[in-house]
């Protein structure tokens, strides 16, 4: 049904100009067989996304015009869930694109389980009335972390929103100048400070800020002694900074409470090569900060999540905040966390798929990626496997580089390989190097490896979708 392909400037407008309608294409009687019982609003949006990605074609390469063909991949785009299941071949544990870290399967199981029905979020079983639905996350915080008391809101930046509204508005912050930073999405420290009603006191230098910095800016008006996570953000060489007990030290003796934005918030020491030493939030809360902020869905391997632990009296002012209402976590942030909480309870924080992912040996990921290679040179491919490094990702560590392993391919402009794997039914989310593309085993699962030699067996130009 397509026209014929011409390079030429005026047989590629003649062919644009000959796309067809949609009312054309509603009345063609070779589509009735794809339309038939599509709803008319559907039928309509397909022929246009069709229309578009024939013109699109057209503009790109001069052909060839409008298929039937395209009417059916139209159909199958509209018909194709946007938040899609990827499979991870970038060596980056924590992408925050991706989704960040995977769930345990025991927190699937629990979230599919309170999903499909009714469950007591804010319902007292043993009194019969109105709960919290805090209540089942606040005993696991306080016995991981050492903390008086938590509480959970929808991410970490909404948590410190909370915390400097609740506890600093219409008064003074100080913090470092070092930790004034912005992290993706363009979250900016001083923005959200300014935000929260805090007003923000900078001390010390970007490289470098002392004990003496904090202690000349407190005052009557200061409200919290601030620090905050630098997230892909590192200060090396010629630096100076203050550790969390000391500067709790100085806020006991002033009487100004400590705020820490830890950020990545480990639980537990993280075990794998080329890791760097991470602050635990117990280790935070036992060196002296009144109140420690981090985030569910990094290191800790559970759902997003801003989970805010500290000393009773603060938390109950942070839980008084009308924030909460317009931060709260839903049912499913409850029950995930819940079991994620639940496995480092347990000793079982190696099911935490975040730490299996990091705690990987050189060795395993070579074997892993041999064998995606043996996949792959099964179906065709010129394939070799070489050593790379990984990031853990999400904001944390970003000095830290993962020995890993990695399929390499030579194949054609990587660009746009790179595409093709995206636009398969299982996209295969990869990355470039030295103008070869990567595919990093790191992420991978082991049966997940035939799923990325077919996705990239098709890919292949030349080879079907």
């Amino acid at each position: 049904m397509g026209a014929p392909s011409n390079s030429g400037d005026g047989g590629k407008n003649a062919l644009l100009r000959a796309l067809p309608s949609v009312e054309q294409l509603l009345r063609r009687p070779s589509l009735d067989p794809l339309l038939s019982g599509v709803p008319r609003a559907r039928a309509v949006a397909a022929l246009r996304l069709a229309v578009d990605r024939a013109r699109g074609r057209l503009v790109a390469s001069g052909g060839p015009g409008f298929e039937d063909a395209d009417v059916q991949h139209a159909l199958d785009t509209l018909a194709t869930p946007g938040l899609r299941p990827v499979l991870n071949a970038t060596g980056v544990v924590l992408h925050t694109n991706l989704g960040r870290a995977p769930l345990a399967a025991s927190a699937v199981a629990r979230v599919a389980e309170v999903a499909r029905g009714y469950s007591n979020l804010e319902y007292d079983l043993d009194e019969g009335e109105r709960g919290s639905r805090y209540a089942p996350l606040v005993g696991l915080l306080r016995s991981l972390t050492g903390a008086e008391d938590a509480v959970v809101v929808n991410n970490c930046a909404g948590a410190v929103l909370l915390v400097l509204a609740a506890l600093a508005s219409g008064r003074e912050c100080v913090v470092s100048r070092g930790e004034l930073v912005e992290i993706g999405g363009g979250f900016r420290v001083p923005e959200v400070m300014r935000q929260s009603g805090a007003k923000l006191v900078e001390v010390g230098t970007t490289n470098r800020t002392r004990l003496s910095d904090y202690s000349a800016a407190l005052g009557p008006e200061s409200a919290l002694l601030v620090k905050v996570h630098r997230s892909n953000f590192a200060l090396v060489g010629f630096t100076e900074e203050v550790e969390v007990a000391e500067l709790s030290a100085l806020g006991r003796a002033r009487g100004v409470p400590v705020f820490q934005d830890l950020g990545a918030g480990a639980l537990v020491p993280l075990k794998g090569e080329g890791l760097s030493r991470e602050l635990t939030v117990a280790q935070a809360v036992a060196a002296g900060a009144d109140v420690v902020a981090f985030s569910g869905d990094k290191l800790l391997g559970g759902p997003q999540a801003g989970v805010v632990v500290g000393r009773s009296v603060l938390l109950a002012r942070i839980k008084a905040h009308p924030l909460m209402r317009a931060l709260r976590v839903d049912k499913l942030t409850v029950a995930a966390l819940e079991a994620t909480l639940a496995l480092y309870r347990d000793g079982r924080a190696d099911e935490v798929p975040v730490h299996r992912l990091l705690a990987q040996s050189p060795e395993d990921l070579r074997t892993r990626a041999v064998r995606l290679q043996g996949l792959l040179a099964g179906r065709g491919v010129r394939v070799r496997v070489a050593s790379v490094e990984g990031q853990v990702g999400g904001g944390a560590m970003p000095l830290a580089r993962l020995p890993s392993s990695a399929c390499i391919l030579t194949l054609g402009t990587p660009e746009e390989f790179l595409e093709r794997l995206r636009g398969g039914m299982s996209p295969v989310i990869g990355r470039i190097a030295d103008g070869e593309v990567l595919l990093d085993v790191r992420c991978l699962e082991e049966e997940e490896l035939q799923a990325v030699a077919d996705a990239v067996a098709a890919a292949i130009p030349g080879n079907p979708p």
